[in-house]
């Protein structure tokens, strides 16, 4: 009797290993397939992606990695103690993707702010606008807060980010700009 009461709790704790085991591959899974790499040309940046904030933006920031659009874009906005902004095809500033643009999923300043590392989508004037074009902040920007959607945050490589080239004139455009080399997904990197 003792025999099959060790054998039952050791079925059922095998069981509940086996579940929780699957339990974190699947979240080890969700957390690849929201987490983007930045190659540049000093190093990786790993950025975990926020759709618990902005599933949409999200969405658009993984469809654009996977058909390759990021690869070799600029930096064309750079600014001293504020951002870097890129995503822009043509450098200039203007262009984005052949995609609809996204309405606004702005996150009340309680719930996320721009802080350091912190990834926003640019836009025009007009709050639903955005559509590929993004920034990484270099400090704490609260002017930003609950006006522009914010779709990640770097958790690795911040230092990196810190040697893109910078801009001249209050604009930050940047001359001979750095590259976004390489945009991934973890989820589609084999290892």
């Amino acid at each position: 009797m003792f025999r099959r009461t060790l054998l039952a709790s050791s079925i059922a704790a095998t069981g509940i290993m086996m579940t929780e085991a699957t339990t974190n591959e699947a979240a080890a899974q969700d957390d690849r397939e929201n987490t983007l790499y930045f190659d540049l040309k000093d190093g990786r940046v790993v950025i975990k992606l926020r759709p618990d904030l902005a599933p949409q933006h999200v969405e658009r920031i993984k469809t654009l990695t996977r058909q390759g659009f990021y690869d070799g874009t600029p930096f064309h906005r750079v600014i001293e103690g504020f951002m870097a902004q890129g995503g822009d095809p043509t450098g200039t500033g203007t262009g984005g993707s052949p995609l609809p643009d996204l309405p606004a999923e702005f996150s009340a300043p309680s719930k996320a702010r721009y802080l350091r590392g912190v990834c926003g989508m640019a836009r025009t004037a007009n709050p639903n606008s955005a559509n590929s074009q993004f920034f990484i902040m270099f400090a704490p920007a609260p002017s930003l807060d609950g006006q522009y959607t914010i779709w990640g945050q770097v958790v690795s490589g911040m230092e990196f980010v810190d040697k893109i080239k910078r801009g001249a004139g209050a604009n930050g455009m940047v001359r001979e700009p750095d590259r976004l080399l390489k945009a991934q997904i973890a989820a589609d990197v084999a290892g």
